[in-house]
């Protein structure tokens, strides 16, 4: 049956028109089954009614016609239920509905199985034969599996209109919503120009050549080619994106190197391979690796790899893209959306960007942000190829994208926009004031930073200091480990560029499924596994050079050097580490170095450092909550996957204990307490976090301006009174909806993302 089934679902979503596909189902399933009626119901939502899309063995008249209500029939029966009917004699049931003209009076033995499509019920299948007899257990099993794979293309056809249901006319089907995660705030209505891949590396086959000279020379022509292709493309951005945005690219240029990817590709074809086999075996070997990491910044760095490939492999097959015409308030859509997309766009008519793989942490999504486009990421179920030229409406706050927008929706959204923009205007305005409540409680606004070019983002929005400078880049952007000097400059840069605010440098996180080339790790259940400062406490040699380079780039500055450990899951842990922080310490001052000593603190991230926060907090000089990591630990909820996107919820009562528990650790033991993670860039989560107690609130530059707003329009003794009230409740949309409200009736909607509705 599992070869059927294949069959079945591959030649399905084959066809290019639904009404086509359905009539083909019915027939399969028919025979597969040996029933004598195969048909499919799908909900008309205009009508609050499913109608007959397709049959084989009723009247061929009733399709389209055959309407039954949602309380109406053995259909609704299936739908209202949400699981499989299975019934010997289906005109004796009491929900039975005999539809006139049918010719279903001389079946008996019923099975109906609904079609959902996250958690919505968009139709019904069903089979019928005339014995009075009960459908087997294997029987039922493949029509069960048949639904549940049929649900995703009848969701996009009943998305893009290509619906075998007449009654739904392209004047009333509307507002199809489809959810990926945010990748950069903000809305926007255009048109949908999709991006078609000009090469696939999948596709190519492994070949030896004879001529390993020509094969050389090709690949030269081809990595040539690409190098003016990005200078185009920095070219081309040099007016809209700030100089230190323009270093993004700068690193493609450095990835074509002889001593990265290019020096890789040509070892290959020396080898004996011919060149576009050559690039695909590196490329691949060089994004599994990034594929592999738990990091999500870190992880996207392999689409941009991938990229490269492509562009080098559409130039090895003299392959050009074909001229695209990009409509004003272009809405850019594909499958992976990559730099070079970009920069074929003019700037101006770029309006929003949609991919249906890749995060929030994604090199475009990190574009995006910094060009101030609206942007979503991991929109999975968007049938990218069929919304060619439909008008699309995104909403980057909340990672929705609607095909074909109501008017209504239209409008409102319009509206929006238009308050949006002058509210950005006003908020940096507040660049240089000081982040204090009404009723005079001080709040710290610092930033995270993965890159240079964050830099100056992070002081143009008035950060305060670096909460969370990630060191991994260093040890990434070459195949071996950094040495001192190297990681020196590099964390140098950054300090210097705060001075005299304080920069907090995590230590080296990486580990389990985050493993460098150089140094890999394989484990079954990386998550849980040999990660973070479990790897550098095993290699106090990797651990005690990069604490000496932190603490020499930090000599003859005024700004605090802070050293957070991540991952740390007990006590003994943190002993070790200071221990070796303290070594470092002796040695450096030995060498002649006049250094302070450093802060040295905790990050909570895992369930056992909540538990433990007084006492870590009692051997530490400051605690910082990894709110991403401690939120995912404690849903059990991988953030970037968007299929559980909808339960990662950061006001998750649970997740509000814990944080309010590490609060109270610290507070009792006297000690300074941050947060780095998204939940402290929304003003939910200010209000919540600066009601606990927190000192310092550590987030994306892109989110300051809004938060310092919110903090200045409150009093703490406010914010308060909605955290006892939100400590007492049950569940995340209690928590959510309440503080909107609390928001709002305060006079600080406009800073509240508008959910459309």
């Amino acid at each position: 049956m599992l070869t059927v089934l294949r069959h079945i679902v591959m030649r399905f979503t084959a066809h290019s028109r639904f009404a086509d596909a359905v009539k083909f189902l019915v027939s399969e399933v028919k025979s597969a089954m040996r029933a004598d009626v195969c048909s499919i119901y799908l909900l008309n939502p205009q009508r609050s009614a499913y109608v007959l899309a397709a049959t084989d063995g009723l009247n061929p008249a009733k399709v389209g016609n055959a309407v039954l209500a949602l309380d109406q029939g053995l259909v609704g029966f299936v739908g209202r239920r949400a699981e499989p009917i299975n019934l010997q004699n289906a005109p004796s049931h009491r929900e039975f509905h005999y539809i006139q003209g049918s010719g279903e009076e001389a079946f008996h033995a019923f099975l109906g199985v609904p079609i959902i499509h996250q958690r919505r019920v968009l139709g019904v299948l069903v089979v019928q034969q005339s014995d009075a007899r009960k459908f087997d257990e294997a029987e039922e099993a493949f029509l069960v599996t048949l639904a549940a794979q049929l649900a995703t293309v009848v969701s996009h056809a009943e998305a893009v209109g290509d619906s075998a249901l007449p009654q739904i006319s392209d004047a009333n089907r509307v507002d199809a919503c489809f959810v990926g995660v945010p990748g950069a705030p903000g809305i926007a209505i255009g048109t949908a120009v999709v991006i078609h891949p000009v090469a696939n590396l999948e596709a190519v086959p492994e070949r030896q050549t004879d001529d390993i000279v020509v094969e050389l020379l090709s690949l030269e022509r081809a990595i040539a080619q690409v190098r003016q292709d990005i200078s185009n493309i920095i070219e081309q951005f040099s007016d809209s994106l700030p100089k230190q945005e323009l270093a993004l690219f700068d690193a493609y240029l450095h990835m074509l190197d002889e001593n990265a990817l290019a020096g890789d590709i040509r070892a290959e074809v020396r080898l004996g391979q011919w060149a576009q086999g050559a690039l695909k075996k590196v490329i691949d070997e060089h994004v599994s690796r990034f594929a592999l990491m738990e990091d999500p910044y870190l992880r996207e760095r392999g689409a941009d790899l991938k990229d490269l490939g492509l562009q080098i492999l559409a130039h090895l097959q003299n392959i050009r893209q074909k001229k695209t015409v990009f409509p004003k308030d272009t809405v850019l859509v594909a499958e992976e959306v990559t730099p070079a997309m970009l920069a074929n766009i003019p700037t101006e008519r770029l309006g929003a960007i949609v991919s249906t793989k890749g995060s929030g942490n994604s090199h475009v999504a990190i574009l995006a942000r910094a060009m101030g486009i609206p942007a979503v990421m991991g929109a999975i179920d968007l049938p990218t190829y069929q919304v060619e030229n439909e008008v699309l409406l995104v909403d980057g706050h909340y990672g929705e994208v609607f095909a074909s927008p109501s008017k209504k929706r239209i409008e409102l959204s319009r509206e929006l926009i238009a308050q949006e923009k002058v509210f950005d205007e006003e908020l940096m305005q507040l660049k240089d004031v000081p982040c204090v409540t009404k009723d005079g409680w001080r709040i710290l606004l610092w930033v995270n930073i993965g890159l240079s070019s964050d830099l100056t983002r992070s002081l143009d929005r008035g950060a305060e200091g670096i909460g969370l400078f990630r060191t991994e880049i260093p040890f990434m952007s070459q195949d071996r480990f950094p040495t001192e000097a190297e990681q020196r400059v590099i964390y140098r840069e950054h300090m210097a560029a705060f001075e005299p605010r304080p920069v907090t440098m995590r230590t080296l996180d990486v580990g389990g499924d985050k493993s460098l080339s150089y140094f890999p790790i394989n484990e079954d259940n990386p998550f849980l596994g040999w990660r973070g400062i479990r790897v550098t406490l095993d290699h106090p040699e990797i651990f005690l050079v990069q604490v000496r380079a932190m603490l020499k780039a930090n000599a003859g500055l005024e700004g605090i050097l802070r050293i957070m450990l991540p991952m740390i899951s007990s006590l003994s842990e943190l002993t070790a580490a200071k221990a070796l922080i303290n070594r470092a310490y002796d040695e450096v001052t030995e060498e002649g170095f006049e250094v302070k000593r450093p802060s040295i603190g905790v990050m909570i991230e895992v369930p056992a450092a909540v538990y433990q926060a007084r006492a870590l907090a009692r051997e530490s000089d400051f605690l910082a909550v990894g709110s991403n990591d401690l939120t995912q630990y404690m849903l059990a909820v991988d953030r970037n996957n968007p299929r559980v996107a909808q339960l990662y919820r950061d006001v998750h009562p649970a997740v509000i204990l814990a944080l309010r528990d590490v609060a109270r650790a610290a507070h009792i033991e006297n000690k300074p307490l941050g947060i780095c993670g998204e939940f402290a860039g929304t003003p939910v989560g200010a209000v919540l976090l600066m009601a606990m107690g927190y000192h310092v609130l550590s987030m994306n530059a892109t989110h300051l301006p809004k938060v310092k707003w919110v903090i200045r329009q409150i009093n703490r003794s406010d914010a308060q009174r909605m955290l006892a009230k939100v400590l007492q409740m049950q569940s995340a949309e209690a928590v959510s909806g309440y503080m909107f409200q609390q928001l709002t009736d305060a006079g600080l909607g406009r800073v509240l993302p508008h959910h459309h509705t």
